[in-house]
């Protein structure tokens, strides 16, 4: 890391080395939220990324979330255009992306409007704003930009506006093509991030691309560094909370979800690409071949889910990706995998629905869907990934629970884990990750199919290629020989055998930890990504002196043992979800009326307990700020009924 108390050498873009020596300290800071918003396909996301990555590295706890217009290629200039990104980093671990952001780089005015609708700005929130439309040769734009500027001045955002195109072009024809580097360069010293970490960062982004293209964007880079050191008073220090580059991996959820898959032995993933899970196969194109995996291109969802199967039927367990649109398309496939006990990992990356929905928004809204989608009793497990680690060790967990009860295992993840980049902790490679050669001997013929134990419902598997071992593989009802049976007995033995084996799960689960106390007025209930949000919030609750406590389940079918027993410890329990709940304030609504949020509903019904819910479906991230006032106005009901 830079000391600013040390001479930084720049090299200029004409070759020249000059030394900058800093006017004076940086402040210190514990965190900071800078977001950077543009028109799509300006390299805001690329921007913040690296701005992220190199944050990691240095020690700094990071988490980041992808601003991702709904359309394709929207039109530019516009708030509904808005991408870019938002990285909150500081001196200790960062689980979610905070409230209102510190420092803003906007690229145009127009984009900046979508944010503050979204409540990510207050009158604190400093702008950086590309002054090139204020002299724009369209007479219509200079004065949209211009009636912005009192917009933005009444809202109370600091407005310091820059001439970035200008410098740019000083460097690239395009700027276009550019000025994320160059915004990365002023960042890096706004924020005293180490530059040689950043240039060598930019180089492997751009390693593909060649060395002119890599030497162009280390210029934009020091130029950056250089217009930020000579034209803008801001300066920051974040010290470390953690050995820089010590055991950290800094990668997104997509990233750890394909890096899992590799680590758990199995060598192929079929999928049909879909928003927000593409991204996991496109790293797994570029990396799968160095283990000797391959990635199958579907023709659409269905196929993908049918020749997964096939390969686990052949004996390797195999994977499909998707999202909520997807996972209505497998569902007959997913079904077949289930009667006929073929392992089958399913990893479905939410977002926002129903039908196409919100494609680059986040929900929790699949839970019910992979649970109940299904004709008849389709039992199969279902996890979900609360952090960036989760994505990586749960698909190595998927694929040994799938392969242990012949069944498929469903990983929910979702848009907010798909994009964030988070540091943690680098895996040890272990042996117990991967599964047994595939086993060729003779199989013993007395043994039938699905030799269902009765106390489990497990039973062993036969592989094709095995003397002896081959048997019906049908989604019709069969058996325990595999032979089709339509009789009453026949088929209340297989539903019974099938969901016994999640019985037989749960043994090998524990309870849930507590989050504060393990008895008091209010229990907030989460899952999947909602996790470090729900913990910040709870923590401000119980600093203003609240009885507030969280339970974060990762385990959604089955639950895992004793929440009913937890959740009677406390006066209230209520879960915190990103789906759509009735508010008991609507017209028309009553207790009898109202539809609950998913979890809700299933804790409901497993606990028999009169659970409540909050829940929302903004598209947006949960803000710890936003949950912390509504669990402190729930608890201050609660104390008030009391």
């Amino acid at each position: 890391m830079n000391d600013p108390a040390e001479l930084i050498a720049v090299k200029q873009i004409d070759g020249v080395v000059e030394e900058l020596q800093v006017r004076d300290s940086a402040t210190s800071i514990g965190e900071h939220i800078v977001e950077i918003v543009s028109d799509s396909g300006e390299g805001a996301q690329k921007c913040g990324q690296t701005f992220g990555i190199v944050s990691a590295r240095m020690g700094n706890g990071v988490w980041t979330v992808e601003i991702i217009p709904a359309e394709i290629q929207p039109p530019a200039r516009t708030p509904d255009g808005a991408s870019g990104i938002r990285i909150r980093l500081g001196d200790s671990l960062m689980t979610n992306m905070g409230n209102d952001a510190n420092l803003v780089v906007a690229f145009n005015e127009q984009v900046l409007r979508s944010r503050i609708a979204s409540n990510a700005y207050d009158e604190k929130t400093v702008v950086l704003l590309d002054n090139m439309w204020a002299s724009d040769r369209d007479e219509k734009i200079r004065q949209q930009y211009a009636d912005a500027l009192l917009e933005f001045a009444e809202y109370g955002l600091e407005v310091i506006e820059l001439p970035i195109q200008e410098e740019c072009l000083k460097v690239v024809p395009d700027p276009r093509k550019g000025k994320n580097m160059f915004v990365l360069g002023m960042l890096a010293h706004m924020y005293s991030r180490d530059t040689e970490k950043a240039l060598a960062e930019i180089s492997s982004i751009f390693a593909r691309k060649g060395e002119k293209v890599i030497s162009t964007n280390h210029a934009l880079f020091k130029a950056g560094y250089k217009f930020a050191y000579d034209s803008i008073d801001i300066h920051y220090e974040i010290a470390s909370h953690s050995e820089p580059d010590k055991r950290m991996v800094v990668m997104n959820g997509n990233q750890a979800v394909g890096l899992g898959i590799m680590a758990s032995g199995m060598e192929l993933v079929a999928m049909y690409p879909i928003t927000p899970a593409t991204s996991a196969s496109h790293f797994l194109a570029d990396e799968f071949q160095r283990v000797g995996g391959f990635v199958h291109q579907a023709e659409d969802e269905i196929a993908a889910a049918g020749f997964s199967i096939g390969a686990s039927y052949a004996g390797k367990t195999a994977c499909t990706i998707t999202s909520g649109p997807g996972i209505a398309l497998k569902t007959e496939m997913i079904g077949l995998a289930s009667m006929a006990e073929i392992p089958l990992v399913i990893i479905d990356v939410q977002r926002g629905g129903p039908s196409t929905g919100l494609p680059t928004k986040v929900e929790q809204s699949d839970l019910l869907a992979t649970l109940f989608g299904a004709p008849g009793d389709s039992p199969k497990i279902i996890m979900a990934a609360a952090t960036i680690s989760d994505c990586f060790h749960f698909v190595i967990l998927a694929r040994k629970l799938a392969e242990s009860f012949r069944t498929p295992v469903i990983l929910l993840s979702d848009a907010n884990l798909a994009t964030g980049v988070q540091p943690f902790e680098r895996p040890e490679v272990n042996d117990d990750w991967f599964s047994s050669p595939i086993d060729q001997s003779e199989w013993d013929k007395k043994v039938s199919a699905y030799d269902w134990d009765e106390e489990t419902g497990l039973s062993a598997r036969p592989i094709p290629g095995m003397r002896g071992g081959e048997y019906v593989v049908t989604g019709l009802a069969h058996n325990r020989y595999a032979k089709i049976a339509y009789d009453a007995t026949t088929n209340q033995a297989g539903c019974s055998m099938r969901s016994r084996k999640l019985a037989a799960m749960v043994q090998t689960l524990e309870p849930p930890k507590v989050h504060g106390d393990p008895e008091g007025d209010l229990l907030i209930v989460g899952w999947g990504s909602t996790l470090g949000t729900i913990e910040e919030a709870v923590g401000v609750a119980r600093e203003n002196g609240h009885k507030v406590s969280s339970v974060h389940l990762r385990f959604l079918s089955p639950f895992e043992p004793g929440l009913r027993e937890i959740c009677s410890r406390f006066k209230q329990v209520m879960t915190v979800e990103l789906n759509y709940s009735d508010d008991i304030d609507s017209p028309y609504i009553t207790d009898e009326s109202r539809r609950y949020s998913q979890l809700a509903q299933l804790l409901r019904a497993h606990t028999l307990l009169d659970i409540d819910c909050w829940s929302t479906v903004s598209g947006n991230p949960l803000q710890p700020g936003k949950i912390s006032r509504v669990i402190i106005d729930r608890a201050i009901q609660i104390e008030g009924e009391n």
